[in-house]
């Protein structure tokens, strides 16, 4: 039997106690892997992920040949010339006259070029009240934002001088530098900001300001260490900025926690009256332990987004793996050491105007709350599981009617930009001119006769089908052997009539035209195409990421508690807290409940990419709080308590730390809510909503309500299971009392489930 032994064994144990007797060691080896990796990252540089390779399907098709054939697209422009009123006309004079100056205000600015008057281009509406004065910049595309403000006032300057006319500007360029001037800062604030945010709950949470300081420390560092390794990996897997920023946010969001979780166990323990190496020593078995497993089960998770086979969701499991990895490794290693090395000194700081709190469990009452809630719950907890799943079920429930597009440029930001009503102006008078249609065409020899012919065909039953209204413009790029086709779709900005327009492209104009031709391909690509192969991809994908999460997160449980109904309670309790934030998601974003609190008026409809992304960021994250209330239970049954009375003392004593833990994840996440594009609003709102639901009715209502109707049945394991590789054996350093009531042992007399 294990009770009587007094030396621990496990990982988390042994590098406890390792850095607490070699705490300057341990210290070193932190800050040194710290500077190496972002020395190192710094000198490799960072590889992002090119265009060619964020899609699949045709638009990975199509941006490969664009690539191989060396053609840089230019970033293109247009200028709307429209009558505010119905009188005048493209043909009248005071028109042409504002054409005219507006062709000759752009080519001065010696930025552009091939500037296209739409008396030449037939770029005029049917309603011949708008025409578009198109152009391209010079330069690179990536980069054109950045040049492009001397042709947006010279078009400034042209509107001045016609009043009855709307003369605006609209591009890829032009749309760049209105996006970085109004929301790059809008990232950098969230980003900054979700530090100090951090740091002032932990004061509450501690009353002292060092102790609040060494999780954000331990955070920031595991997050500068991750930044230098993303460099280095970005060889072999590409990375982005979008990795960047959630590899920020999950990297304080954890690393913070797991300290959290350890500083608050040593300090309880101090408080017990134990001596500073034992305190250490318990918080390493135990907390340590926790960390532990819930990491390995979060880098699990974040692992599922490989298989989704899109690079950038690939670059953001890799990002969020990384700094999961070196945020757990960080605090069962140099976390002790820092703590050894502080001692009584980490109570120094203390803010005045908050008392000295006393760390939940040290004199055995825990939290208050939590202790009538939970005396409730557990005189009833039938009903109590009832009432809890019922509401969960409830708030799940809007989930059923979820749908999902990747938004329109209205959709995401409103009408509080200008450019935003241009795009729309645009898109009524030229439907789908701001989002052609491309085929890229590439031949043996894009001259011959036989090509020539089947793209003279394919303009023309392009407009015939009633997929495009014209006009249908083609490049073609001898040396390269390579056409570019743009066709502007039926529909316009209504994805729907756009996608209808884009499948009949696909389906029936290209293989009665360019598919006759042999040696010939001929992808289609575009915003719209984008969009439509970016969510087949995805939909694919749902399937083995979901398996791959929830099977691998079941076999740690399994291994790390040695209870199959531990195991499974653990998936469905994660799986119903998901279902909720779906749920809360389709009733803010989607039906437009509650909208106006958050800016999200209008939207109707969830992005695409956010459903999978929740489902594997919330899947790991709600391990935290369930590895660590389990394990204090587990810890409280091992020490000879019957179930019941470890449920409540597991579940009172964790409830500071995973309420402290709670609020600095939601108040982080919330900040991501208060962005202006509403893709980023709903990644907050969700992610927010999640954690706070299954810290509190999860955590606190239903796990111990159902873990007190199974009883001992909690530590089932079948006997065909007890193979298993056992890594339950470092829960305390302590003593295990070996005596335990009637009716509670095992079948060799020792206590259940040890």
């Amino acid at each position: 039997m294990r009770n009587q032994e007094t030396r621990v064994r496990g990982i988390a144990a042994r590098a406890g106690g390792w850095s607490a007797r070699h705490r300057w060691a341990a210290v070193g080896i932190w800050v040194l892997f710290v500077v190496l990796a972002m020395g190192l990252g710094s000198a490799a540089g960072r590889v992002d992920v090119k265009d060619s390779d964020q899609m699949g399907g045709e638009t990975h098709t199509a941006a490969r040949i664009v690539e191989e054939a060396g053609i840089d697209e230019p970033a293109s422009e247009s200028v709307l010339v429209q009558a505010k009123s119905d009188g005048l006309k493209a043909t009248d004079a005071e028109f042409r006259a504002a054409v005219g100056a507006v062709v000759t205000a752009v080519e001065k600015t010696g930025k552009v070029t091939g500037v296209t008057s739409p008396y030449d281009a037939k770029t005029i509406s049917k309603d011949g009240r708008s025409a578009l004065v198109q152009f391209d910049m010079r330069g690179e595309a990536d980069t054109a934002g950045d040049r492009v403000e001397p042709v947006l006032k010279a078009v400034e300057g042209v509107q001045k001088e016609h009043a009855s006319l709307r003369i605006e500007e609209i591009g890829g360029a032009s749309m760049m530098k209105t996006f970085d001037d109004a929301f790059g800062d809008d990232f950098k604030k969230a980003e900054y900001s979700a530090v100090p945010v951090a740091l002032g709950i932990l004061l509450v949470a501690f009353g002292a300001l060092v102790a609040a300081l060494v999780p954000v420390a331990l955070a920031i560092t595991a997050i500068i260490a991750t930044m230098g390794l993303m460099g280095l990996v970005s060889h072999f897997q590409p990375m982005s900025e979008t990795a960047n920023s959630v590899m920020l946010l999950v990297g304080l969001a954890v690393g913070v926690d797991y300290c959290l979780f350890y500083l608050r166990r040593e300090r309880e323990e101090r408080a017990a009256g134990r001596d500073a190496q034992t305190a250490l020593r318990i918080a390493a078995a135990t907390s340590g332990r926790a960390i532990v497993v819930s990491g390995v089960t979060v880098c699990v998770a974040m692992a599922g987004m490989l298989f989704t086979g899109i690079a950038e969701f690939e670059a953001m499991g890799l990002a969020s793996l990384m700094v999961v990895a070196v945020a757990m490794v960080g605090s069962v290693t140099v976390l002790p050491a820092l703590l050894s090395l502080l001692g009584e000194r980490v109570e120094k700081g203390r803010v005045p105007f908050l008392r000295r709190r006393r760390p939940s469990g040290s004199t055995g009452e825990g939290s208050r709350f939590w202790t009538a809630v939970l005396k409730r719950v557990l005189a009833k907890p039938l009903l109590a599981a009832v009432v809890a799943v019922g509401a969960l079920l409830a708030v799940a429930a809007p989930a059923l009617g979820m749908k999902t597009q990747n938004l329109t440029l209205d959709q995401e930001f409103g009408d509080s930009l200008p450019i935003v009503q241009t795009y729309n102006r645009v898109n009524e008078a030229f439907p789908g001119g701001s989002d052609p249609a491309e085929v890229v065409v590439k031949a043996d020899d894009v001259n011959a006769p036989e090509v020539r012919a089947a793209l003279a065909d394919f303009r023309e039953r392009a407009i015939s089908s009633g997929a495009s209204r014209g006009p249908v413009e083609i490049t073609t790029h001898d040396e390269q052997n390579v056409a570019l086709v743009y066709v502007p779709l039926v529909g316009g900005s209504d994805q729907d009539r756009a996608g209808e327009s884009l499948d009949k492209l696909r389906d029936e104009v290209r293989p009665a035209t360019l598919g006759r031709v042999d040696g010939v391909e001929a992808p289609i690509t575009g915003q719209v195409a984008g969009n439509k192969d970016f969510n087949d991809q995805l939909v694919g994908s749902v399937l083995p990421v979901f398996a791959f999460v929830v099977v691998f997160a079941f076999l740690l449980m399994l291994l790390s508690f040695r209870s199959l109904t531990v195991a499974i309670t653990s998936i469905v309790l994660n799986l119903l807290s998901v279902g909720a934030a779906y749920g809360i998601l389709v009733a803010v974003f989607q039906h437009g409940w509650g909208a106006s609190l958050v800016g999200a008026e209008g939207v109707g409809a969830i992005i695409t990419w956010l459903p999978l992304f929740l489902f594997v960021i919330l899947f790991g994250l709600s391990m935290d709080y369930h590895v660590f209330v389990v394990s204090r239970i587990r810890e409280a049954r091992l020490r000879g308590r019957s179930t019941r009375d470890a449920i409540q003392h597991g579940v009172v004593t964790t409830a500071g730390v995973v309420t402290s833990a709670a609020v600095i994840m939601v108040a982080v996440f919330a900040i991501f809510g208060t962005l202006s594009m509403q893709s980023m609003k709903q990644m907050g709102v969700g992610l927010a909503a999640a954690v706070l639901i299954d810290a509190t009715i999860i955590r606190g209502v239903l796990l111990p309500a159902v873990m007190s109707l199974l009883g001992e049945r909690n530590w089932y394991l079948p006997k065909w299971l007890h193979r298993l590789p056992d890594l339950t054996h470092d829960e305390s350093p302590e003593a295990i009392a070996p005596t335990v009531r009637d009716g509670e042992r095992g079948e060799r007399g020792e206590p259940v489930g040890v």
